[in-house]
């Protein structure tokens, strides 16, 4: 592991920051999402006392899996938004890379909670919301998928 500082907050959501789980100090946020060709994307973090913490530091208690952290967060955060990914030729339209890579790519766990998301909405669920309650709803399966990474 690398030691090296803490990114601090990338600032304020663009909505309400959800708190990890409740009465927790970790919040999830996300940035302004931009439309380009028909793929909205977005920033989304995990933050702690105004810093991005650490995929590691969410890792389960029986230590850090191995691969990368995107290996587990990808699939959790596809299936907590299913049925409003678009869906074509069999394959969810659904990207997702890291914000910052590792500074020790043989470490992935060791990098900075921040995950840029690509997603093309199913078009019929996308019309019956408006573009908050759209980037309320993408925040809360962030929140759930990241949730998930301490299983």
């Amino acid at each position: 592991m690398i030691d090296r500082p803490k990114l601090p907050s990338p600032g304020p959501s663009y909505v309400k920051a959800l708190p990890l789980r409740p009465g927790e100090a970790f919040l999830v946020g996300m940035s302004a999402p931009q439309t380009l060709e028909e793929w909205w994307l977005a920033m989304l973090w995990c933050e702690r006392d105004r810093a991005v913490v650490d995929f590691a530091d969410l890792a389960p208690d029986y230590g850090i899996p191995p691969g990368s952290p995107l290996l587990r967060l990808g699939p959790g955060i596809s299936g907590a938004l299913s049925g409003l990914i678009l869906e074509e030729d069999g394959r969810q339209q659904l990207r997702l890379r890291l914000g910052q890579a590792p500074q020790d790519p043989d470490d992935p766990w060791h990098a900075p909670l921040v995950v840029v998301l690509g997603l093309r909405f199913e078009p019929a669920r996308a019309l019956t919301m408006r573009g908050g309650e759209l980037a309320q709803t993408v925040l809360e399966g962030f929140r759930e998928a990241v949730h998930r990474l301490s299983f």
